[in-house]
């Protein structure tokens, strides 16, 4: 996901309310969030589909990875060579 362009992706949610289309097509286009805002302060932000999807598929990703940091910490862990004999002998079945 790209990162938000102050000047065009900052939005007021009045303009917002008054041109949903236009914005919609704007954040799938150019694949960047759109902050709305109300009294001058963030309440909402606005991301493409696709990238939202993205987003959900990384943060599953690293939340593997804090569970195995966990685990290794806690003394769960597996030798890499243990691990590789262990998917080898699978693969070779």
């Amino acid at each position: 996901m790209s990162r938000v362009r102050v000047d065009e992706d900052i939005r007021p949610l009045s303009e917002f309310r008054a041109a949903v289309a236009t914005f919609v097509r704007q954040i799938h286009e150019t694949r960047r969030p759109m902050v709305l805002t109300q009294r001058g302060r963030g309440v909402a932000v606005l991301v493409d589909v696709h990238e939202y999807e993205r987003m959900q598929e990384r943060l599953e990703i690293l939340e593997e990875v804090y569970k195995a940091e966990e685990q290794i910490a806690s003394g769960e862990g597996v030798a890499h060579e243990d691990a590789k004999t262990r998917i080898l002998s699978s693969l070779a079945r």
